[in-house]
């Protein structure tokens, strides 16, 4: 183990990305959300992926933006601090688009923090065959200051075992960091309340955005006669308006039913058995701009 590698690499990107998708095929575990919204990720969650001949611990942070409310204030405050005392940081972009003023804007502040990062092509998938040198050209001409560059595909899997290569060359020899079947070091109500929020996102889309929070009230064992044990998951979820509530219920409570299906379906994956999952909703105006709800609900901020 004398030339083992542990290090700590934080992905930074722009909203929707692709981030989250990459974290979790890198780590080869679904541990946080994804959705087609932008803007999913809000807490910094760390991916732990273990090889034979290194450790690297992803830290996830939500997409830098321009805040509309203290809650975006304080994601973007805590991306861009995410980048303090890692290794390195792979700026991911989604390379089906040209690049843009938020890439040189995201440029210009990884070089002000005199940071080392690697530039991740994602989405090079979507990339027509005939533009793919062309649009290489236009990134390296914008990241002329990056280390290294790779193209990936997040969903496909393309591109990202060389990518792991070329993070290890970028991290320094040390002991593993956590144990070896270790691959998120997030509380398990964090991962449940996530996994509930990301099926409201899927299934509302833009009619119930970014103003939806989900607490987990409580998590219990239960053990029933026959002897097999299940997991009791209460939780609340939280919105700004009654008009937010209602397409959430849905008619007859369709739509509630819908996403409390499918997220435990994933909570069963995550806690290794049968869940039993009842859902809330609760209207509580603004709460995105009240600092003790914030606090209330876990979004860490120096206030």
């Amino acid at each position: 183990m004398d030339n083992y590698k542990s290090g700590f690499v934080t992905l930074l990107g722009r909203p929707n990305v692709g981030k989250s998708t990459l974290i979790n095929k890198l780590v080869g575990e679904k541990i946080t959300i994804t959705s087609p919204v932008a803007q999913t990720t809000r807490n910094k969650l760390k991916g732990i992926l273990t090889t034979k001949i290194g450790q690297i611990i992803f830290v996830d942070t939500p997409g830098v933006h321009k805040p509309h409310h203290l809650l975006g204030e304080i994601l973007v405050k805590n991306a861009k601090s995410a980048i303090n005392g890692v290794d390195v940081v792979i700026l991911v972009i989604d390379s089906s688009v040209e690049p843009g003023r938020g890439d040189e804007y995201l440029k210009d502040f990884l070089v002000a923090s005199k940071t080392e990062f690697i530039v991740v092509l994602n989405k090079w998938d979507l990339v027509n065959k005939a533009f793919k040198n062309l649009r290489l050209d236009q990134y390296k001409k914008v990241f002329r200051t990056s280390k290294s560059f790779q193209t990936v595909s997040a969903t496909e899997g393309d591109g990202c075992s060389k990518l792991v290569d070329i993070i290890l060359n970028f991290l320094p020899k040390g002991p593993m960091l956590y144990e070896e079947d270790t691959i998120c070091d997030q509380p398990l109500d964090n991962l449940l309340s996530d996994l509930v929020r990301e099926q409201v996102l899927i299934n509302t889309r833009e009619e119930v955005p970014h103003s939806v929070a989900v607490k987990i009230e409580k998590i219990k064992e239960i053990k029933r006669n026959n002897g097999k044990i299940f997991t009791a998951i209460l939780a609340t979820i939280i919105v700004e308006r009654t008009s937010q509530k209602a397409i959430l219920i849905g008619k007859k409570g369709s739509m509630l039913k819908t996403i409390g299906q499918t997220a435990r379906s994933n909570m069963k994956k995550l806690v290794n058995g049968n869940v039993h999952l009842e859902l809330f909703v609760k209207v509580i105006p603004n709460w995105r701009k009240k600092e003790s709800k914030l606090i209330e609900l876990g979004y860490e901020g120096d206030f």
